[in-house]
């Protein structure tokens, strides 16, 4: 009797769980990518299509590299592709991934939410259909699930060359490389700093290496960034990018889309810079 007390009592919080997430609509997702820091050890978990970025600066020639910290999870990644195509039967080989969707619908293969591509066929027959009809359902929906949450994490150990990470929904890697966006952040940091007051070097200076400094730092306001900070210069750029410079048509143009097409030219951009402390890191590698 008391097992079958809880079993119903279990079965009931269920039944409120489901509907209280048919409520908030089962169709909504999201994708993530999170950094965390302990020290000069860097995680990025990430679940989707979204991408992180590491800066890294040569020290001998100040040349910046770009190295990726995570991998986007969608029909690119032949590794996903291949760990989907293999939790499902041979006969789903054409029907699980089409189109480069999942199920011919999720451009991300791994999201939050996303009920849908997640519950039993049970689940879908009882709550889902009833709610929103047949077409709720998505095509070819065997075998459920289809869709996972489980983040992916990579591990860096931080050094001196390291000086930002960029995390950026995929909206902002439709237009321009990882290199690029190194790049471009790099550029902005260099002449933000030229901007600043100036400092000798402490001890004795000649000079020849005052007026190096002095060059340099005419060299760095001639390139003054239109923006304040790093990621609007990125969707600057992204945007309205060309070979002959920044068309500041061509930004116009993207982000005066209307909303019911602007998906079908470019997606949303969201952007984080997140910008490390080089003399920190180099005190705690000495230490290490």
């Amino acid at each position: 009797m008391h097992d079958t007390i809880n079993s119903l009592s279990q079965h009931c919080i269920v039944n409120t769980q489901i509907e209280k997430i048919l409520n908030l609509n089962s169709f909504l997702g999201a994708v993530a990518c999170v950094a965390h820091i302990d020290h000069l050890n860097l995680h990025v978990a990430s679940t989707g299509d979204c991408g992180a970025v590491l800066g890294i600066q040569c020290p001998e020639t100040g040349q910046w590299q770009s190295k990726k910290m995570n991998n986007e999870h969608n029909s690119d990644n032949l590794k996903e592709v291949q760990r989907i195509l293999g939790e499902h039967p041979k006969e789903e080989q054409d029907t699980a991934i089409r189109n480069e969707r999942l199920l011919g619908q999720l451009a991300p293969l791994r999201a939050l939410g996303d009920f849908r591509y997640k519950w039993s066929n049970e689940i879908m027959d009882q709550y889902v259909v009833p709610t929103f009809g047949e077409h709720a359902v998505p095509p070819h929906y065997y075998t459920p699930p289809y869709l996972t949450a489980l983040p992916e994490v990579q591990h860096h150990v931080l050094g001196p060359s390291d000086k930002f990470l960029v995390i950026a929904s995929d909206g902002l890697w439709d237009f321009i490389t990882p290199s690029e966006v190194v790049s471009l952040v790099g550029e902005h940091l260099n002449s933000k700093k030229v901007l600043e007051p100036m400092k000798l070097p402490t001890g004795d200076v000649t000079l020849l290496e005052v007026s190096r400094l002095l060059a340099e730092r005419k060299a760095g306001r001639a390139r003054k960034p239109l923006d304040q900070n790093s990621a609007t210069h990125l969707i600057r750029n992204a945007l309205g990018g060309t070979d002959y410079g920044i068309e500041h048509s061509k930004i116009a143009y993207y982000l005066s889309l209307p909303q019911d097409v602007v998906r079908l030219y470019r997606d949303d951009i969201t952007i984080t810079v997140i910008y490390f402390n080089s003399e920190y890191i180099t005190k705690l590698s000495e230490n290490t």
